[in-house]
């Protein structure tokens, strides 16, 4: 007999509908999967065979064969598990066809029977067309995100045959996690002196600039960056669902819905390219880059991480988007984000000073090398950050919260609206030319800055960009003035280790 269940697999972070077909019938004993299945679904055959028996049923002791369709699409994970063995029920006869139609199934089969939540449940709900979906309870609030099927639950094999033969109820959905409070959320009123760094976090958050921040040990540099996504407003309805979507198929536990705030990645240094972009060799994985998409992402010691993994970053900051390609697979995973450096001034942390420098020429020309000019080029606010004195740590005045601060941005952001992007830094050339135009002073500093070789092409509509952000923040609607340009460039400095590398 053949049994038609239907489920999903995941490719990168999207979900894929699949056909479990089943198919039992008169032969030597044996169970075989076809279509392109990975290690984890070949072994599918081992977990439900314990799961069915463990369960109560018997195991066809004929030749089933099952396929997984469509057959040109690799089926990754343990989502197929489910299908798989309600398949083999109604295949030997066990169980009805008709209680399993118009009726789609994820969950992976624990050896004693139980169903347990597998990864990128949200995407795998959204691939189904079937308008019901039995889930995992682990997965239940996760995958009742998508709006329109009608999902159900079982916490075993058992109980949910059970239900689909009408001989129980269906079980009732777990309750919904209690999420944590945001109330010890970092507040930027922490911050003690700081005062342009505290402005260029504002106008990075305003405006989607890439800030990097430059200076010894000790000066406040991670401190600064953790609360810059407080700054942030919510995610909007399409980018939550994104972020979601990646942080489901990564395996992080989703709870309290969708995922609303900015999310705060920060890689340790030692990390590869392939864990920063993504990848894998048969499942494409979300990198970094892709879980902090709608958020930020901190790179604190940003001169200790490879070369290779620094300019990995270069595509993705211009796009938004990572493509990865294997020979039997291609992927798009979005990345968008807000990208923050922190680096000291040379190896030993005192470059500042160079007096107090330890560090040679040669390890200070390598310590160099690590950021790129294109990749340096893409940060449109490069600050240097001093230590506070003992007066303002010690006695210094609060400074503003972040919910002030946060408030401006949000005005900021919705001038940015209007003129059709989510914020300044993706406004094209044409309509920042259209909407933000330069007075004639604010044109000549331009001018004047691309003669010198201090600004490229590329950093021109950067600065161009951070000058209409500025007088957001202002609340100035009118043609940029040559003080909203001179702060862009006061912003836009280089880095204490290149002026000594120059001046040596």
């Amino acid at each position: 007999m053949l049994a038609t269940i239907g489920s999903a697999t995941l490719s990168g972070i999207d979900g894929v509908p699949v056909t479990v077909e089943v198919h039992v019938a008169n032969g030597l004993p044996g169970f075989t999967v076809v279509g392109l299945p990975d290690a984890s679904c070949r072994e599918a055959r081992d977990r439900v065979r314990a799961a069915l028996l463990t369960s109560g049923y018997s195991w066809p002791d004929r030749r089933t064969t099952v396929n997984l369709a469509p057959t040109s699409v690799r089926k990754v994970g343990a989502s197929l598990d489910l299908a798989i063995a309600i398949g083999v029920l109604v295949a030997s006869e066990q169980l009805p066809a008709d209680v399993v139609a118009d009726r789609a199934f994820l969950a992976e089969v624990g050896l004693d029977g139980s169903l347990r939540h597998v990864p990128g449940a949200l995407s795998l709900a959204a691939a189904c067309s079937q308008p019901e979906i039995i889930v995992a309870p682990a997965s239940y609030s996760e995958a009742s995100l998508v709006a329109g099927p009608k999902f159900r639950c079982a916490a075993d094999l058992r109980t949910l045959v059970d239900a689909l033969l009408a001989e129980a109820p269906w079980p009732r959905p777990p309750d919904e996690p209690i999420t944590a409070s945001n109330v010890g959320d970092a507040d930027l009123a922490d911050v003690r002196g700081h005062r342009l760094v505290r402005f260029g976090l504002e106008v990075a958050a305003a405006g989607g600039h890439h800030i990097l921040m430059v200076g010894p040990p000790g000066s406040g540099k991670t401190m600064l960056a953790e609360r810059l996504p407080g700054l942030l407003p919510d995610l909007d309805d399409h980018t939550a669902f994104d972020t979601t979507r990646v942080h489901s198929a990564a395996g992080e536990s989703i709870v309290g819905g969708l995922v609303r705030r900015p999310p705060l990645r920060a890689p340790h240094h030692g990390m590869s390219a392939v864990a920063m972009v993504g990848g894998g060799s048969h499942r494409l994985r979300p990198g970094e880059i892709s879980m902090a998409h709608g958020g930020v992402l901190f790179l604190d010691e940003m001169g200790e991480f490879g070369a290779v993994v620094l300019d990995s970053l270069r595509q993705p900051l211009e796009e938004g988007v990572i493509r990865l390609a294997r020979a039997e697979t291609r992927v798009e995973l979005p990345a968008r984000f807000l990208l923050v450096g922190a680096m000291n001034p040379c190896p030993c942390g005192e470059g500042v000073v160079p007096a107090a420098c330890r560090c040679s020429d040669r390890a200070l020309e390598r310590y160099r090398r690590r950021l790129s000019g294109p990749l340096l080029d893409r940060f449109d606010l490069r600050i240097d950050v001093h230590r506070p004195d003992s007066r303002q740590l010690l006695g210094g005045s609060a400074a503003e919260s972040s919910a002030v601060v946060a408030n401006r941005v949000r005005n900021a952001r919705c001038r940015a609206i209007e003129r059709g992007v989510r914020c300044n830094a993706e406004l094209s050339s044409s309509a920042l030319e259209r909407t933000s135009p330069l007075e004639t002073d604010a044109s000549a500093l331009i001018e004047r800055s691309l003669e010198s070789g201090r600004l490229s092409a590329r950093g021109m509509r950067r600065v161009w960009r951070v000058a209409r952000t500025i007088a957001d923040l202002q609340g100035h609607d009118g043609a940029l003035t040559a003080e909203h340009v001179a702060s862009a460039l006061h912003l836009r400095t280089d880095p204490a280790f290149l002026v000594r590398s120059l001046v040596n």
